[in-house]
């Protein structure tokens, strides 16, 4: 796979770390900007603040003031959103490749000099909290994840919800704010991902032009991993007004560096990904016991979670679909897998990697995440050589060890104004 593609590389005297992608196909262009901020970076008092400053972003600078940022990029035929999760916040444009060197200079505008003021700051933080409203507090699916979060780490910053506490957003201060982004947003915390019609000489140019004068920032606090050991299942209810009861099973899982990661890519792929997932199969079509059923098992840099959540009718229970789920996982853990359905889970995770780097968009996004993850765009490259030398015995293993009863942490949603 690593034929398909060129990649130029270069790290500016302040740190910064530009990839550029170049191909021959429709001339546009992708830019991922890739900031190692997320919430494991927070602390209480301040949780939420990296996903707040994916709305901050567009607020202005010293050479685009507010409201620009989107006005101009859609006026040379481009578009722009962002994205925060427990570990990176990234920011993107698509855009004619005509248009670079105008997208260069409205990003480093705004990491060289972003307007941090009292009032932009309480506009933000007033659509943050609506967006909690909607997404967590009156949504079940934001509800039974921060429940998850909270229930099954106690020490660790994964504990806190992406888009933070009620009270931490009504609290971050302006002064905070400040630092947070003179640390985590400065050029050596950040890697700048260049794809589509372009020339990587020239794109590397102009890249040291409009960020090289922009000082590397402090140096980025680690992050201090004192999870203890988890000695036994847990469990929690939330009663909220739901139509229909829910239930969601975590169990500990690995970091992105263990190479079981990708051994828990495949079993995903066999436990709940396609209409001919073993759970969909036994628990939606066969038993019947729930509307839909998933699992997220999602690289993180530290220690991660395999998530399953079930859906289910007015009349469902959640006993019943623990029941069956464990069954379930449990012949995976006693018996493995077979070899025609490990085939087709890694005939599906090579699809995956290619579909991924179909696109300009696509090819910056997958390699800027395979570095960010993986330490190297390389390693992403050598995935799915690495997914095929997995093996039965090794998903057997992994199941085994992963799934254990005394890992597990359960929610349950059930439908009814809280006591």
């Amino acid at each position: 796979m690593a034929s398909l593609l060129r990649v130029h590389e270069a790290t500016l005297r302040n740190g910064l770390r530009v990839r550029v992608v170049p191909s021959s196909e429709t001339p546009v262009v992708s830019l991922y900007t890739f900031f190692r901020a997320g919430s494991r970076n927070e602390r209480p008092g301040i949780t939420g603040i990296s996903h707040l400053f994916e709305h901050m972003m567009f607020n202005g600078a010293a050479k685009y003031g507010p409201n620009q940022f989107d006005e101009v990029l859609e006026a040379h035929g481009g578009r722009s959103n962002a994205y925060t999760t427990h570990d990176l916040t990234v920011y993107y444009e698509d855009f004619a490749a005509e248009s670079l060197d105008q997208v260069l200079d409205l990003e480093a505008d705004r990491m060289r000099s972003l307007t941090i003021s009292d009032r932009t700051l309480n506009r933000e933080r007033e659509v943050v909290k609506e967006e909690r409203r909607l997404r967590v507090e009156n949504d079940v699916g934001g509800l039974l994840d921060e429940e998850l979060h909270a229930l099954v780490y106690q020490a660790h910053p994964y504990r806190w919800p992406v888009i933070g506490w009620m009270g931490d957003i009504e609290a971050i201060r302006r002064e905070d704010c400040e630092a947070y982004f003179k640390t985590f947003y400065a050029p050596g915390n950040a890697v700048l991902w260049i794809a589509g019609r372009v020339n990587p000489e020239v794109a590397l140019r102009r890249v040291r032009r409009a960020y090289g004068d922009i000082p590397a920032g402090p140096p980025v606090p680690g992050v201090v991993d004192a999870e203890p050991p988890q000695r036994g299942e847990r469990r929690s209810v939330v009663r909220h007004p739901a139509q229909a009861p829910g239930l969601v099973v975590a169990f500990r899982g690995p970091r992105v560096a263990d190479p079981d990661a990708l051994t828990l890519d495949v079993l995903q792929f066999i436990l709940a990904v396609g209409e001919g997932s073993r759970l969909t199969r036994r628990l939606v079509y066969q038993e019947r016991v729930a509307v839909d059923v998933g699992m997220d098992w999602t690289w993180r840099l530290d220690p991660g979670l395999l998530v399953f959540h079930a859906e289910l009718g007015p009349d469902g229970d959640p006993a019943r679909v623990e029941a069956s789920l464990y069954r379930e996982l449990h012949r995976v853990a006693e018996e493995g897998v077979g070899e025609s359905e490990l085939a087709k889970a890694k005939n599906n995770l090579r699809a995956h990697l290619l579909r991924e780097l179909a696109t300009s968009s696509g090819r910056a996004h997958a390699l800027g995440t395979y570095e960010a993850y993986l330490g190297s765009w390389r390693a992403g490259l050598r995935l799915a050589d690495r997914y095929g030398r997995i093996e039965a015995p090794a998903v057997r293993a992994a199941a085994e060890r992963y799934l254990a009863p005394s890992h597990r942490s359960v929610v349950t949603l059930l439908p009814g104004a809280a006591a």
